[in-house]
């Protein structure tokens, strides 16, 4: 079984990665990826714990773009986390993310509803190249008795058009695919049907991107059969996982009826098929050796 979406404690999933693996090992994946929030801090902890009991870990990142104000996610595989390109880009990505949770902390204040921003980087710091968000914010905010759940904190006050939403800046999709074939990777576009920016797949093919996420567990099998017939119109492989945050799905909620979070809150529901785990490697390989 093969899972290229997996989240720890070094972005906004909630296991650690000592934690994740063995959920992995229980789950029957074989083949793994934790692609955290603009960090790669949990790579080589999950790659020394998941080695030994025969689990393959492709080195991986989700990387945070913004198209017209919106949030675009990118996935990059078989990158090398010690790259220092890589490094330095992300260290901006994380500063950009320090500068909008202090931003929307601000926010919060402002409408009484204050919540302990010290605590949240202090937490940062403890993971060295951890990055913090809005689920981060969600959980404070849960914490200190002001909503009842992330999902309502998302929904009241963080989610796009909220009292307390703060827009994104950073690089742009094609920058990040571009930055992702510099550093020796690939790059698929996360789950297509829950961003909704198919609008942007013909160009981002024209300019190197490698794939798209068909398998992913907010995509129903409608969703899965027209981002299949999209990768073959475009000549893009396709890449899957689970998203997997936690068991209470960790992250920002999905807007989706309960049995898609539950999915995506489930190891080993969703796996991408091993036909197309070995184009995508195929396709690592060949731009490796340009």
């Amino acid at each position: 079984m093969i899972d290229l979406h997996l989240h720890t404690t070094a972005s906004d999933g909630r296991l650690t990665p000592a934690q994740l693996v063995a959920r992995v090992a229980a789950a029957g994946v074989t083949t793994m990826s934790v692609t955290d929030h603009d960090t790669v801090a949990s790579i080589a902890e999950v790659t020394a714990l998941a080695t030994p009991l025969g689990i393959r870990v492709v080195p991986g990142i989700e990387i945070t773009a913004v198209d017209s104000g919106r949030d675009v996610h990118m996935l990059a595989y078989f990158i090398d986390p010690t790259n220092p390109v890589l490094a330095a880009f992300l260290e901006r990505q994380r500063s950009l993310r320090v500068s909008r949770v202090r931003d929307i902390g601000a926010r919060l204040a402002g409408l009484g509803l204050p919540v302990n921003l010290d605590d949240l980087f202090a937490s940062a710091l403890e993971r060295p190249g951890s990055s913090i968000g809005r689920p981060q914010i969600a959980r404070a905010l849960v914490a200190a008795g002001h909503v009842g759940s992330v999902q309502e904190a998302f929904e009241k006050l963080l989610g796009t058009g909220q009292p307390a939403f703060v827009p994104r800046t950073g690089p742009s999709p094609a920058d990040v695919v571009h930055l992702v074939h510099e550093v020796g990777g690939i790059a698929s576009m996360a789950h297509p049907a829950v961003t909704r920016r198919d609008d942007l797949i013909g160009p981002l093919a024209e300019q190197g991107l490698d794939a798209i996420e068909v398998y992913h567990s907010d995509h129903t099998p409608e969703d899965e059969r027209e981002y299949l017939n999209l990768a073959i119109r475009h000549h893009l492989a396709v890449s899957g996982g689970s998203d997997f945050h936690g068991d209470d799905g960790g992250g920002k909620p999905s807007g989706l009826p309960g049995d898609k979070r539950a999915r995506r809150s489930t190891l080993g529901v969703v796996a991408l098929p091993a036909e197309a785990f070995a184009t995508l490697e195929a396709r690592a390989r060949a731009r490796q050796v340009r």
